[in-house]
């Protein structure tokens, strides 16, 4: 496939990530965040998860240090919503979006809409209710309910890196191990088939829902 490359107004272009879960971001992104952090040295990293208790936050905190390695700007903010009932605390979470605006992201990775999971869902509402005029990557997380769709964006990823991805998420990520679907085989093989449907030459990608994009030729 034919690549289009990302340029930012700024030289240090600013990136959103947002997940409603510890472990969210990671699974959704991981290599993703890799290439970033590689290539955009000076770039601004906005790390948001909004529930995680202390176990959880420890965790992740322990995973964006190794995605995020060699970065020199990331502001990381860990929130104590309820997980799984982010329905009933929609106001309180619009609140917390519309403080987000203040960073002036150029590119934002947060959940698919059409993720069963209701707290994603909610996450990907409010991203699109906050930010207006950006440029907005969905990504997808496996799970039980089969809800993965036919994302029409990707990042092809190398083997060192999808592996890497893997080995960050079963290395710090001690609390999710004893799920059956927590597994570097999962993990992979999602990435193996995003690969192939977008002819990546090291055959794996992550993919994403773009739903609005503005190409200036």
């Amino acid at each position: 496939m034919l690549p289009y490359e990302f340029r930012s107004s700024s030289n240090r272009p600013v990136f959103l990530l947002l997940g409603a879960h510890s472990d969210d971001i990671e699974i959704g992104c991981g290599g993703t965040l890799l290439k970033l952090a590689q290539r955009y040295r000076e770039a601004r990293f906005v790390w948001v998860t909004l529930s995680a208790d202390e176990e959880r936050e420890a965790e992740t905190r322990a995973a964006l240090r190794r995605f995020l390695h060699g970065s020199s700007d990331v502001e990381v903010q860990i929130g104590r919503f309820r997980g799984s009932y982010f329905p009933d605390q929609y106001a309180k979470l619009k609140d917390f979006f519309e403080t987000l605006k203040r960073f002036g992201p150029d590119v934002i990775l947060t959940h698919c809409r059409d993720d069963l999971h209701q707290d994603h869902r909610i996450v990907n509402e409010l991203t699109w209710n906050t930010f207006r005029n950006h440029a907005v990557l969905e990504y997808e997380i496996p799970k039980f309910d089969g809800d993965l769709g036919r994302p029409n964006a990707y990042v092809p990823l190398s083997r060192a890196q999808v592996e890497a991805k893997s080995l960050v998420l079963m290395e710090c990520f001690a609390s999710q191990r004893s799920r059956s679907w927590f597994t570097a085989e999962t993990f992979q093989a999602l990435a193996r088939l995003r690969g192939i449907e977008c002819n990546a030459s090291e055959g794996f990608a992550e993919a994403f829902h773009a739903r609005k994009l503005c190409i200036d030729f």
